[in-house]
């Protein structure tokens, strides 16, 4: 995986999110500041931003995106230019991003470690290897896993979280109920949506009542102070948690100006209360944010648009996406699991002993989360499922036993069931290897072989991780001009010098002849573009971007092989600002910074013009 993910990475442009996330956690170390990207928690990014800050990496806190940003919404916008600028303009932008993703990579490889411990807990050393295996082939880990993103990060301390809650309702030390509250904090720290785990704990709570476990008081009044034990020391972890969010949110927040206190009166105290104040203020505040940000997008899912997320787009994203093997094996884990029930019905337990409150906590929380995810409005990538998709794979921790169990009574099953455990295993293995390095457009055979462009957008398919293939086709090709229309609105200059901003919606006259690579979200979803699929044309990046051959003549629009009319275009990320591309706009920001200012101007004048039609 090391290798796999890892060699995929390194050859990867900056993708969208990590533009602003890399110096969002440089800002805090350096600055002890946390204005920019408050919608994240800050763990990821300080954890990404180590090697830089060790090595010296630079950043100007003078410029006009950080001295600006300090305003309530302001960040919003400014946290693109600053990254933009940190990465492209201060530094140099290839061994930067590098040692910025280091540490996620062994984040990622620790995820991978604490797999295969809790698989073992539940399935033995074969149930563990076999968690393992299935991790380190699956194609959303390999792809997002090294990036400077908060999914992985937050997938490790969800599932620790989730590994430590059965100590709650025994006798936990106050080690361990700290413990507890540290990987609680971390998952807090990681990701707003890790507040999902406070109903983790009450749907695991609330089954037990339902479905008692062996482990349980059988006595009423013991059973009681069993519960009560137990919700004692969720609120003691929940505490320290809270504590340790508190701490970090102090120190990286410092220096920050506590302008936004001004409601307290001043007097002698009143900047030692601001400053004390200021952790809950920011969290509070990023919560928000987060909330406000997540409330709906237009999503795109089997070739349609929706003016919002979709109840099945995580199931079928979950079904492209996946290992064909991965699947087969959570259909074998099925099957084995009838088959022991079926015949032992008062013996074989399926889970070792002692171990029914963690199996029950993880198969609780992937139903919770899952359904969280189900029900959200906010559908965007494969990377948001990425805790349901760990917790899915230690569902096959038991396969191994289940399979040794039904070798005393029906051994002829359990052997096809072995060696089809080890086919399918090894086909994983060997489908992760042949993917390198285009794991982010990956998809199984249940795509029927459609194209991505026509089942599903945004990071599923292309993040602009791909602008170094973009430059090896205009080299291979000995090319001075190439026409690119990328998903994002970074400047693509550094990884593909030759490149020339375009809008394959809205070609010149002078375009014709010249060679045109778009990302493959630009095809249907960000772009009206299937109209250049009739050129000659060329896959790149496994299917993430493609390279049109322009006719030397392009048809005006709304003929017969020519663009679309305007009432036709689509718009990145499903929306229209100001009557533009939203990536004009923040394109416009990133070369003048000086327009942060009446872009938000016009943001507001926007805002107060549609309260006044809408009252």
């Amino acid at each position: 995986m090391a290798l796999l993910a890892g060699g995929a990475a390194r050859r990867e442009s900056v993708t969208i999110d990590e533009v602003a996330h890399t110096a969002a956690g440089v800002s805090y170390w350096q600055q002890l500041d946390m204005r920019m990207n408050e919608e994240h928690p800050p763990l990821a990014k300080l954890l990404a931003a180590i090697p830089l800050v060790l090595r010296g990496a630079n950043a100007d806190y003078s410029h006009v995106s950080w001295t600006w940003s300090l305003g309530m919404f302001h960040q919003y916008l400014g946290e693109w230019v600053f990254g933009h600028w940190f990465l492209m303009r201060w530094n140099d932008p290839q061994p930067t991003l590098f040692w910025a993703r280091v540490p996620m990579l062994l984040i990622t490889l620790i995820l991978g470690w604490v797999l295969y411990v809790c698989g073992s807990r539940l399935g033995g050393v074969w149930g563990g290897l076999l968690c393992l295996a299935a991790y380190v082939s699956t194609p959303t880990f390999l792809a997002f896993g090294p990036l400077v993103i908060t999914d992985i990060v937050v997938t490790l301390f969800f599932v620790l979280t989730v590994w430590q809650l059965p100590q709650m309702w025994h006798s936990p030390s106050r080690a361990q109920v700290a413990r507890f509250g540290l990987v609680f904090a971390g998952a807090l720290l990681s990701k707003f949506s890790s507040g999902l785990l406070f109903f983790v704990f009450l749907a695991v709570a609330l089954s037990m009542r339902l479905r008692p476990l062996p482990e349980q008081p059988v006595e009423k009044a013991e059973r009681r102070s069993w519960r009560w034990r137990a919700w004692r020391n969720l609120a003691k972890g929940t505490l320290w948690a809270a504590l340790f969010v508190y701490l970090v949110y102090l120190v990286f927040s410092w220096h920050q100006p506590t302008d936004s206190f001004n409601l307290i009166p001043h007097f002698p105290k009143s900047p030692l209360v601001r400053r004390l104040l200021m952790p809950i203020f920011l969290y509070v505040r990023g919560l928000l944010l987060f909330a406000l940000s997540a409330t709906s997008r237009p999503t795109f899912i089997l070739g349609h648009t929706y003016p919002h997320g979709v109840w099945f787009y995580f199931p079928v994203l979950f079904l492209l996406k996946s290992q064909l093997a991965f699947l087969l094996l959570l259909l074998l884990t099925i099957v084995a699991a009838l088959m022991v029930r079926r015949q032992h019905e008062n013996g074989f337990p399926i889970i070792p002993s002692g171990r029914e409150l963690l199996w029950r906590c993880i198969w609780v929380s992937l139903v919770v989360y899952t359904a969280a995810c189900m029900l959200n409005r906010l559908d965007i990538s494969i990377r948001h499922f990425s805790i349901p998709l760990a917790l899915a794979i230690l569902l096959l921790a038991p396969l191994p036993r289940m399979l040794e169990i039904l070798r005393g009574s029906t051994p002829g099953v359990a052997r096809i069931g072995t060696w089809s455990t080890i086919a399918f295993t090894g086909v994983a293995l060997i489908v992760a290897v042949r993917a390198y390095p285009h794991y982010f457009p990956f998809f199984n055979t249940l795509s029927l072989e459609r194209p991505g462009y026509a089942l599903v957008n945004d990071s599923n398919l292309d993040w602009n991780q791909a602008l170094p293939d973009v430059e090896t086709f205009v080299r291979q090709r000995g090319l001075k001009q190439v026409l690119l229309d990328e998903w994002g609105f970074s400047e693509p200059t550094v990884y593909v010098p030759e490149a020339e901003w375009w809008d394959c919606q809205t070609p010149n006259s002078s375009d014709g002849g010249h060679w045109a690579v778009l990302s493959a979200n630009m095809i249907e979803d960000g772009h009206n573009c299937r109209w250049l699929l009739q050129y000659p044309h060329q896959i790149l990046a496994g299917g993430g971007m493609y390279a049109f051959q322009l006719p030397e003549v392009i048809p005006a629009a709304g003929e017969s092989g020519g663009p679309p009319l305007p009432k036709d275009y689509r718009y990145f990320g499903g929306f229209k600002v100001f009557d533009e591309d939203p990536r004009v706009i923040f394109r416009n920001c990133i070369r003048d910074p000086q327009q942060l200012q009446p872009t938000m101007d016009r943001f507001v004048s926007m805002a107060q013009n549609y309260n006044k039609k809408n009252r």
